[in-house]
């Protein structure tokens, strides 16, 4: 498995980092994780395009974790390649008809791309027949322990802890080739992403909380701190765990510092703070 960071962030409009997304590549399949803001953008900027991708997984819906979602089948779309395998929880499929459907958000720029004289010729031209469907991303809604055979690979899924009841949120754990590899999407420490986490060879797992920072008691129970996700990832036996998902206030050297200080003395030397456009062989 090869692993490309193409967005580490938060919500928060920040240069340094996009919003969550998470490349794998395993033989033939691109499998993204989480398509946030800016993700699509440094697919290209990896050297891939859109059309690369063949797998999309969706932890959960917030906006930093599926804003790109349109740009990235539309792109594809254009590029012509086939549909796109999607999965997420409810409501994917209303989330996907919303943008491509008859009545969505972009049926006018589709009508005029595949209605217009001038459109077709373009079509053609590039190589495309008549008559052009629209994008139609193959859907598929799961939840906690679906399960997903690909072409070497297998997922599996867990209950996170983020933003229940309104929003369905997930835990993914990816294995090929006798490895393992986990991606925690938002979510608090609980006995389901715990499990899903042992024995992983490579763990990347949110942090909104700086080492110390105290928040609204309200949030705080679901963002665990760098010590906090150190002493889980130990106690499950992970090999090497990564965070993700720093805001802006976070992301200084001393917070930094801080955050790898605390990784270090609870879980060890093989371990730190992800950065867009990394790439780990796992």
């Amino acid at each position: 498995m090869k692993l490309t960071i193409l967005g580490s962030g938060s919500p928060e409009a920040y240069a340094r980092r996009a919003s969550s997304g998470f490349l794998l590549e395993i033989g033939d399949d691109r499998i993204l994780l989480d398509c946030g803001g800016g993700v699509v953008d440094n697919l290209i900027r990896s050297g891939r395009l859109p059309r690369d991708i063949t797998h999309l997984f969706f932890t959960h819906y917030h906006s930093d974790h599926m804003m790109d979602y349109a740009r990235l089948v539309h792109a594809a779309w254009d590029e012509g390649a086939p549909p796109l395998k999607v999965f997420g929880p409810n409501p994917l499929a209303a989330i996907t008809d919303g943008y491509f459907g008859p009545n969505g958000v972009l049926n006018n720029d589709l009508r005029a791309r595949t209605e217009l004289p001038q459109s077709q010729q373009v079509w053609v031209a590039r190589g495309g027949t008549l008559p052009r469907p629209w994008p139609a991303p193959i859907v598929t809604e799961i939840h906690a322990g679906f399960t997903f055979q690909g072409d070497g690979w297998t997922l599996s899924s867990a209950q996170a802890t983020h933003a229940e009841p309104i929003l369905d949120c997930l835990g993914f754990a990816v294995e090929a080739g006798g490895k393992k590899f986990v991606y925690s999407g938002d979510t608090g420490i609980n006995s389901e992403m715990t499990n899903l986490c042992r024995d992983a060879d490579f763990l990347v797992h949110w942090c909104y909380r700086g080492s110390g920072e105290q928040l609204h008691p309200a949030t705080q129970i679901f963002c665990p701190d760098p010590a906090q996700v150190a002493d889980m990832a130990r106690s499950v036996g992970v090999k090497r765990l990564y965070l993700s998902h720093f805001r802006v206030h976070m992301d200084s050297a001393e917070g930094h510092q801080m955050a790898l200080a605390d990784l270090t003395e609870r879980f060890g030397e093989e371990t730190g703070i992800v950065e867009d456009l990394d790439v780990f062989d796992i």
